[in-house]
Parts: structure tokens; C-alpha cells; sequence
């Protein structure tokens, strides 16, 4: 079975109240939740200083988890002002180390960019960069490539045109299942599947198609984590309760049902073929 995460963007709301910070949400997530998977965003991280990158791995450890997933806001690939593109680089650079050292398995950078087909000189601009990313990766046991978040990532067309131009084994996408503009949203998410290293399954997705989607990924050989997360910033230790509730239902339905299939008996068990043909 798939793992579950929780993304911690889920609890950005107790965050803004004071009401939490990232140990408290790696608590959550051994001990409220029980989970062995982190799923962190930067918005929690205080610091990518060495010692507090220190407590941050030791606090894992001591709860068993494993980073599935480390999601950046703020280190886009695409500004139009080439002296930005550059400042969000360098940063994004201080996140990978900060992930290698963490122990992440996939690591999220948005495209930046604006919801409008893809030019090409952002398709070769974003393809060098995330090339150079998975490189470091590879060599760090990570994959690294967008989330179906904002701007450019939300056109399938240019989701499929960055992979294509990337073409290493280290990208992958964070497919936000459900979230994109313009166009068939089925075949959209059937089309990125092969690409998909992570996922984030919001609210909408739980209460209408999550099995199904499931399903799809499923077939598409997605082996990932099914990453729950919410964003209405209210009730958050409740609301998450209830998608990971869901999500948990939704992958052990077709667990069994896999396994069913797997192994329906052919014929009548006590009798020999022979006997059944001659019945």
C-alpha cells in the first residue's frame, strides 16, 4: 500500500495563530496521526542554518519519519527580470542542500510564470534549471520538478513540453490532483501520471472523485506517497482527520480489491477441470 502524508502547509492556519511550529507538526504527524512520513513546508522552517537544520533531522529520527516531500514557496524558476530568476536560484540551491541533508525523497519548486502557454525561452530556461536540480538530487537520493500549483504549472500542455525538455530520472511532478486551468482535468492528470513522484489530494478531491483518482495513478505504476492536504486554515486537526480518514479508506478499498482480483478461482475449487467439463 501506498504511504500517506500530510503536507504541513494543512496546518498554515494554527501557524499564523502561533498555535504550532514544525515540531509540534512532526507530533502531529507520530503521534495525533500516526504516521512514519513528514511531508514539510518551508513555511514552517525558521531557519536552514546548520543547527537548526540539526534539530530538525533529530526530530525526525526520534519520531521515526521519513521526509517524503520537502515543498518551497518563494524559489519559482520564472521571473521576467533575469535579476530575480538568479536571486531565487541561489536560494533554491541553500533549499536543496537543506533537503539532502534531511534525508527528502522528492523536493517541490514552483515554475513561476503566468497561466499562459509556455515560451521558449522559459521552456529552456526552466529545463536547464531543473536539470541542474535533479543532477544534485541524483547524486542525493531526491527527485526534484514542479507542483501543479500556479502560473505556467497549471497547463498541462506546458507540464508535459518542461518534462519532455528536462528528460532526466531524478524530475518528477507534484501532482495537486484536480488543479488545472483550461482544458479536460481527467486528461490532464492521466497525461502528468507518468511523471508523478508525490501528490497533494485537497479537500474537493476527498469528498468527490478521490478513489477514482486513486485508481488512476494506481494504474499509471504510481508508487508514491498520497499526501493529504487541506487549506481552509479552520478546524485543522479535525479536517485533516477526516481527509486522512478518507484517503485511508479510499487506498485500503483498493488494496483489497487489487488483491481480490489477484486471486478470484477459476472454476469449482473441489472438483478437477475434468469433472467440471463432464457436470
Amino acid at each position: 500500500m501506498n504511504p500517506i502524508s500530510i503536507a504541513s502547509y494543512s496546518v498554515h492556519g494554527l501557524l499564523a495563530e502561533g498555535k504550532i511550529d514544525l515540531f509540534g507538526y512532526l507530533e502531529s504527524c507520530r503521534y495525533r496521526y500516526d504516521l512514519r512520513t513528514a511531508d514539510i513546508w518551508n513555511g514552517l522552517m525558521l531557519s536552514l542554518e546548520p543547527e537548526y537544520l540539526q534539530k530538525v533531522r533529530q526530530g525526525m529520527t526520534e519520531r521515526e519519519l521519513t521526509l517524503v516531500n520537502y515543498h518551497v514557496d518563494g524559489v519559482h524558476l520564472w521571473e521576467d527580470d533575469a535579476e530575480a530568476r538568479e536571486k531565487n536560484r541561489t536560494l533554491a540551491v541553500q533549499h536543496l542542500q537543506a533537503a539532502a541533508f534531511l534525508g527528502a525523497k522528492t523536493v517541490r519548486f514552483d515554475t513561476g510564470g503566468k497561466v499562459e502557454p509556455i515560451s521558449q525561452q522559459q521552456l529552456d530556461l526552466l529545463a536547464e534549471r531543473y536539470r541542474e536540480y535533479c543532477e544534485f538530487g541524483a547524486v542525493h537520493g531526491f527527485r526534484v520538478g514542479p507542483e501543479t500549483h500556479w502560473g505556467l504549472s497549471l497547463l498541462a500542455d506546458n507540464m508535459e513540453q518542461i518534462a519532455r525538455a528536462v528528460d532526466h530520472h531524478a524530475y518528477g511532478i507534484l501532482l495537486h490532483i484536480d488543479h488545472w486551468e483550461q482544458g479536460d482535468i481527467e486528461e490532464a492528470n492521466r497525461r502528468l501520471a507518468p511523471w508523478t513522484m508525490h501528490t497533494h489530494v485537497d479537500a474537493r478531491v476527498t469528498r468527490t472523485c478521490l478513489k477514482e483518482r486513486m485508481q488512476m495513478l494506481l494504474d499509471a505504476g504510481y508508487t508514491g506517497c498520497w499526501g493529504v492536504e487541506h487549506h481552509s486554515a479552520r478546524r485543522e486537526y479535525a479536517e485533516i482527520d477526516c481527509q486522512l480518514a478518507a484517503v485511508r479508506r479510499a487506498a485500503a478499498e483498493l488494496t483489497e480489491e487489487a488483491q481480490i482480483s489477484a486471486h478470484i478461482p477459476e472454476g469449482n475449487p473441489l472438483l478437477t477441470v475434468e469433472q467440471e467439463r463432464r457436470g
